[in-house]
């Protein structure tokens, strides 16, 4: 007999994101909840939103670091 392979599930619980405008550099909390403790942008499968948010997503993180909004790593020494 065949053995039937169970899907994984990868990453945590989805984080809805209900309207595209609500991500943008300003909004903080959000952007935060995507970044690693080590400071880097959660993969697509980890966070598991779709293509077009995570494009977004990781293109305002980017501007959010840049104006010294959010941190490069987690910390310096």
């Amino acid at each position: 007999m065949r053995q039937v392979r169970e899907r994984r599930r990868f990453g945590r619980v989805r984080i809805r994101i209900e309207r595209i405008e609500d991500l943008n550099y300003k909004n903080l909390e959000l952007l935060k909840r995507f970044i690693s403790e080590r400071g880097k942008i959660v993969a697509r499968k980890t966070s598991r939103i779709r293509a077009r948010e995570q494009r977004i997503l990781a293109r305002e993180i980017k501007r959010a670091r840049h104006l010294a909004l959010l941190p490069y790593c987690s910390h310096h020494k």
